[in-house]
């Protein structure tokens, strides 16, 4: 028995009735009705109420202690009448008769109130990330994360997964996201990085003939902050297994995802087997390769049917000349939708950098005909060739796009997702899942036009690796894929370029000569030379998991340190200056600008 508590604030209930028992924790509330004092206290387990009567000596000491003082009650445990049970909480049933107190830790002023989870500035919220994490909602979500951790652990563990850990200082890598450096006081003027990810370390681990790895892994990017990512630092559910194809991935990662799903959310899970969506087809179809396949809506490449002669949209048709596409998004039975509907969609288009979005509704008296400010442009049989391509009918609403095809996609992926809320069309008690397929190996930069690699440059081409038509590298395909979940990108994968040779041939694509590769790849080359087997993996967002079971938007509502948008932490004062003695032991001088 502790000295402080024979039972927590989450454990007592009817069967402790008579009992004489100490509990402590924070004085979550007060109620004072005259005669009687009523105290919530909460420890991590639960909430207790407390009850004292005036003719206690301890009365006018608990009625001025401030909320949030650390308390022991020692009392009586009663049971509630009827109409007094708070069904609420797993203690409802009972409460405790006060018969002394100590006070363990007393509090200044609160900042912010404790007992409610309203909103408050982020600013204070993460200045005071102790006490927010005393709210209810957010101690929730902090104790959900670590249960999924433990249940993911435990899951890949059964499917013969072994955990490794790799280091944390690392070197630099000269793809993807900045890194963070570490100054080396024992090698003056050189640096360690944080791992961006374990990439190349848990393809050692395959290298090294470990079969099935993986690691709750901290990864650590200078990235700036999004809604779904933490800037600094982040974990990943880190896996790589070795004499795999695309296939094995999927089936281990379904198997897991529908585990963790089902297992702690009630909502159901829109497809017992992901589909798989091709790269080209998503943008072509959702605009988007993180398609939120809750959403009903599709877009559809109607082009062709403004070249059409009885098409006299003019505006569209000048485009078209100029390499542009149009492409329309369907709304089904949308016609009898107020005129505001369609004008506010159009404004809202404007107002993310769009040109707006043409509009018209399918209706028919004798003939089929276009309602709306561009439906006279249509004869019917250009709007039956549109129902035909679209599948649209007799009540339904056409958004049209036309531009770029970079800029078509960015805004109808917009449009599909606002309509879709707009229209209430999102069930939000669905998981939907997906895989990305066949992502192109390599893209041509928008500023240089310069081939480089479009994902991940360890990945495996697909096709013939022997006949590969590096001279057309735009068409080469990549056995890269990514998970996405309600819209969210959870993770990208791939299974790996074990072959050396292979991989100068596609360096050498994308700008590296042999010598460039061997010095900034020096260990993984080095590694697969002496005989690498097949092997593939990937690593889901462990934040982005834990944000989609607990219903929220933002990743720093289920983190429990995180930092604010600039990447700076409020509460320990990071980053932060150093003194002159530590620089010039690490040998470095700030220059001030």
């Amino acid at each position: 028995m502790s000295k402080f508590r024979t039972h927590t604030c989450g454990e007592l209930n009817i069967k402790s009735k008579n009992t004489n028992v100490s509990i402590s924790g924070w004085l979550n509330k007060k109620r004072d009705h005259g005669n009687l004092l009523f105290l919530d206290l909460r420890d991590n387990y639960g909430i207790t109420q407390c009850v004292i009567d005036k003719e206690s000596k301890s009365f006018k000491d608990l009625e001025k202690i401030p909320l949030e003082t650390v308390l022991k009650i020692n009392g009586t445990v009663l049971q509630r009448s009827d109409e007094t049970v708070n069904k609420d909480l797993s203690t409802g049933e009972i409460e405790v008769k006060i018969n002394s107190h100590e006070i363990l830790g007393l509090t200044k002023e609160l900042p912010l109130p404790v007992f409610t989870d309203q909103e408050y500035s982020e600013e204070i919220r993460l200045k005071y990330r102790f006490l927010d994490l005393r709210r209810k909602k957010i101690h929730k979500n902090i104790i959900l994360r670590s249960k999924i951790i433990s249940f993911i652990r435990m899951e890949m563990e059964k499917m013969g997964f072994l955990e490794f850990q790799t280091p944390i200082l690392t070197s630099s890598s000269p793809e993807g996201a900045r890194d963070f450096l570490v100054p080396s006081r024992l090698n003056p003027g050189k640096f360690y990085a944080l791992p961006q990810a374990p990439q190349q370390f848990k393809q050692l681990i395959m290298v090294s003939g470990f079969d099935k790895y993986f690691q709750i892994a901290p990864c650590f990017r200078d990235e700036d902050a999004r809604a779904d990512r933490s800037p600094g630092e982040f974990y990943q559910l880190d896996i790589e297994m070795s004499f795999v194809d695309q296939n094995d991935v999927f089936n281990v990662i379904e198997k897991l995802m529908t585990k963790v799903f089902t297992k702690f959310s009630t909502k159901k899970m829109l497809y017992e087997k992901f589909p798989r969506i091709k790269y080209s087809e998503a943008l072509k179809t959702y605009g988007s390769d993180k398609p939120d396949l809750r959403n009903p809506l599709k877009i559809y490449d109607l082009t062709d049917v403004f070249t059409r002669d009885d098409v006299k949209f003019e505006i569209f048709k000048k485009l078209l000349k100029k390499g542009s596409i149009v492409r329309g998004i369907v709304t089904k039975q949308t016609i009898d939708q107020p005129r505001s509907f369609f004008d506010n969609i159009d404004k809202w288009a404007k107002s993310e950098g769009a040109s707006g979005l043409a509009y018209f509704s399918i209706e028919k008296d004798k003939n089929i005909s276009g309602k709306g400010p561009i439906g006279k442009f249509f004869s019917e049989n250009a709007l039956k060739e549109i129902m035909e391509i679209s599948s649209a009918e007799i009540g339904d609403s056409i958004f049209l796009a036309c531009g770029p095809i970079k800029e078509v996609e960015k805004i109808l992926s917009l449009a599909r997702d606002k309509l879709a809320k707009d229209l209430n069309l999102i069930d939000e008690n669905t998981f939907a899942f997906c895989w990305i397929v066949d992502y192109p190996m390599f893209e041509e930069d928008d500023q240089t036009k310069k081939i480089k690699f479009s994902h991940n440059p360890f990945s495996m081409p697909q096709g013939d690796i022997n006949n590969l038509n590096l001279s057309k590298p735009l068409d080469i395909k990549a056995y890269q894929y990514d998970i996405v979940c309600n819209g969210i990108e959870l993770s990208s994968g791939a299974i790996r370029n074990h072959i050396p040779d292979l991989m100068y041939k596609l360096f050498k694509v994308a700008g590296y000569e042999k010598k460039e590769v061997d010095i900034k790849f020096s260990g993984m080359i080095n590694a697969l030379s002496y005989g690498a087997p097949p092997h593939g993996g990937i690593a889901p967002g462990i934040d982005r998991i834990v944000m989609l079971l607990a219903g929220e938007k933002n990743i720093r509502e289920v983190t429990m340190f995180p930092m604010n948008q600039n990447a700076q932490d409020l509460m320990m004062n990071a980053p932060s200056e150093v003194d002159q003695n530590q620089l010039k032991e690490l040998n470095i001088e700030i220059k001030k600008k």
